[in-house]
């Protein structure tokens, strides 16, 4: 569309009222693709019919985030795409920026913002690096808390430079040319680490991707999608694939076993100190190492 040099691409999965409330914060004229995981039923097409520049795609329900996202930018007539959650809150100055970073070099196919959580401070999990056995131990003891880009994800300091291997979708511009190319979002992974292999596909091509410290965006981790253990579980089980396309058996089982101690460990912590929830979520994480993704 005239004016614009990007769409803006969401998946929504019973996110209606998480989509109204990044709607108010948005141009109405911005170009946006809502990809719908729920088959309608929270009638999100109303809300892109709203917009002149609005598109609503049925997904048909349950394809997950990474071949619903690809849906979205497959289809798109825009040279650049952002992705975003319904729970993420960025401004159009934020965007724009993003999208300046690729119009700037060719070799970026990512440029992506730093999400901060409901407590102010930038996520872990704004990205992370390669799997590896060093890696996976430094996670399980915490190390990242001493150490930021010593173990799994990334948790970024403002302002101060930091490379990850991959990037988290949740405001991501991508040059759409070069993600489809590389084969966009690997849709064996319904959902979590779709990003990782995504960054592990821009290494492997010798091209590049960034993550801003100095641009922030909101996020309310989790404030949509479906139920947190269901979530965690699908997690412990898309990280242990992503291990096996990887790595050889030995090395899996390896790092699978420092996941499930950790994580074991930090379950009986949780239960002492009286936070259900939180034990629940560290238990259905391990669910899903040991046992697989839930019913879908």
């Amino acid at each position: 569309m005239p004016g614009w040099s990007f769409e803006l691409s969401l998946v929504s999965f019973h996110s209606r009222d998480q989509l109204e409330q990044m709607f108010e914060t948005l141009p109405l004229d911005m170009p946006v693709v809502v990809v719908d995981n729920a088959k309608g039923i929270d009638h999100v097409d109303e809300l892109v019919a709203q917009r002149p520049n609005g598109r609503y795609i049925d997904s048909g329900g349950g394809k997950g985030f990474a071949k619903a996202s690809n849906m979205g930018i497959r289809t798109s007539a825009y040279d650049y795409v952002v992705l975003g959650n319904p729970d993420s809150r960025p401004t159009l100055e934020v965007i724009q920026a993003l999208v300046d970073d690729l119009e700037r070099d060719p070799e970026l196919v990512v440029s992506a913002a730093t999400m901060q959580g409901t407590d102010g401070r930038p996520e872990l999990g704004n990205g992370g690096w390669e799997p590896t056995p060093r890696r996976v131990l430094m996670h399980v003891l915490g190390a990242h808390k001493i150490a930021p880009a010593s173990a799994l994800f990334a948790r970024p300091t403002p302002n101060q430079p930091m490379n990850p291997e991959w990037l988290t979708g949740a405001c991501m511009a991508v040059r759409r040319k070069t993600f489809l190319e590389l084969g966009g979002f690997d849709e064996t992974f319904y959902v979590y680490n779709e990003d990782m292999a995504l960054g592990r596909a821009i290494r492997e091509a010798g091209l590049r991707q960034q993550l801003r410290t100095d641009l922030f965006v909101p996020h309310g981790a989790g404030g949509s999608g479906a139920g947190k253990t269901w979530m965690l579980q699908m997690r412990g089980a898309s990280m242990v694939r992503y291990l096996r396309k990887h790595n050889a058996p030995a090395r899996v089982n390896v790092m699978r076993s420092m996941l499930v101690a950790g994580y074991a460990g930090r379950t009986v912590l949780s239960r002492a100190r009286g936070r259900k929830a939180t034990a629940d979520e560290h238990a259905a994480y391990i669910k899903g190492l040991l046992v697989g993704p839930p019913p879908r």
